[in-house]
């Protein structure tokens, strides 16, 4: 079954009166997503990688992401701090098939977290929804998601974008096709980063000055 990608919101999604901005990370931001998986309680870990996932194997995880091959996406609070994350994977260009024919892949994996303090705010929805743009614009064709089916979030996320649900011994594999690329949604997932490098870069600026006049206030204590 073939489902196209739901409409692209031409704002940044909004939950009661806060913005969420979705910004895609460098290797730079290594530090912070592993504060935020580190951060995961045991049941959210379980629920993000299909098992409760030890401080060391996340570690080896969060340094062994590729960015040059991978997109991975967050959302920052004013503190700078990373209240959800999304890793969209992405399968081989190209393989060898059985008969020798070159067999090109436009397949893509997508994987998100939501810090329990950000629960409810629409962080996931707008992680997924920038993750499915993205795609369209990268030429992948089908978005792949692989959950526990207790992850009510993620199973109402996945229905809602329409995706196609298969459930077996506990664990849930969803499925988006993916509308080709066109003006519109090149343009809007450019407006959307720029929006989002915006807000971090404000929020960044913001913290700056707050930790200089920490700094003089300490120095006139003394």
């Amino acid at each position: 079954m073939s489902t196209a990608l739901p409409e692209v919101p031409s704002q940044p999604q909004r939950r009661g009166k806060s913005a969420v901005f979705v910004k895609e990370l460098t290797s730079r931001a290594r530090r912070r997503l592993l504060k935020h998986f580190i951060a995961l309680a045991a049941s959210d870990r379980l629920l993000r990688f299909g098992m409760i996932a030890s401080d060391e194997v996340i570690t080896r995880y969060v340094e062994g992401i590729d960015f040059a091959r991978d997109t991975v996406f967050g959302v920052y609070d004013r503190r700078l701090r990373l209240l959800g994350v999304g890793h969209l994977a992405f399968a081989a260009p190209e393989k060898i098939g059985d008969n020798g024919v070159v067999i090109k892949a436009h397949v893509a994996e997508f994987g998100v977290s939501v810090a329990a303090a950000a629960r409810g705010m629409g962080v996931g929805t707008a992680l997924f929804e920038r993750a499915a743009i993205h795609c369209r614009n990268a030429d992948v064709d089908t978005l792949y998601m692989q959950c526990l089916s207790s992850n009510k979030v993620m199973m109402h996320i996945a229905a809602k974008a329409g995706m196609q649900i298969h459930r077996d011994y506990g664990e849930a594999d969803a499925y988006l096709k993916i509308a080709p690329a066109d003006s519109s949604s090149v343009m809007h997932e450019a407006w959307q980063e720029q929006a989002a490098t915006l807000d971090y870069t404000v929020k960044l600026n913001v913290r700056a000055v707050l930790i200089w006049l920490e700094n003089i206030a300490a120095r006139l204590r003394k």
